[in-house]
């Protein structure tokens, strides 16, 4: 099982068991669509955008799991060497309907973080060409036959959403990485 499958099925069990039936990858995206708009890490900020996908107050049980994953985006992030991202999807176990599911999942989330976060933000040609992609990808459906076709052109669009939302961060996110003093200052 790999670490992202472990990851999600713990959560999709901690959301189930807190009532709430909101995937774990469209979750994710939403979080990662937030972060790449510009919001940045606020624990709070993403907990009210949390709190809107359950349609409710999010239970003190998930706040934990929650800035948890938050911490675990700004990681992969703002790493300098970061060249893709993990996705909170289902693992290669499952069928290629859950997983094709979960992505369509994870890439509307990621929209919906995106655009309530942009705001007026002038986007470039090519961060546009990454969003109408996105929304093209947002209205995937699965096949009714699982082939070897079906999993190469899974595999492609999740190497492409591995790698997309950090175009967009370091260009809409406008993030500036901590600078070794004001690290040590905040630590004195």
């Amino acid at each position: 099982m790999s670490q992202s499958q472990s990851a999600y099925t713990a959560f999709a069990q901690l959301l189930a068991s807190s009532g709430h039936p909101v995937s774990p990858a469209e979750l994710q995206g939403l979080l990662l669509g937030r972060c790449c708009a510009g919001a940045g890490f606020n624990d709070e900020g993403w907990l009210e955008e949390a709190q809107d996908l359950f349609e409710s107050e999010v239970p003190s049980n998930l706040r934990p799991a929650l800035i948890g994953l938050q911490e675990m985006v700004k990681t992969e992030l703002t790493a300098q060497s970061s060249v893709s991202l993990t996705l909170l999807l289902p693992g290669d176990e499952d069928s290629l309907a859950l997983r094709t599911i979960a992505i369509g999942q994870w890439t509307q989330g990621f929209l919906s973080g995106f655009g309530a976060n942009i705001g007026s933000t002038e986007l470039s040609k090519e961060a546009r060409e990454i969003l109408e992609d996105l929304v093209s990808i947002a209205q995937i459906s699965p096949d009714e036959e699982e082939d070897e076709e079906g999993e190469v052109a899974y595999m492609e669009v999740n190497e492409y959403l591995r790698v997309a939302p950090l175009f967009l961060f370091t260009e809409c996110a406008n993030y500036v990485a901590p600078s070794t003093e004001d690290e040590q200052s905040a630590v004195h």
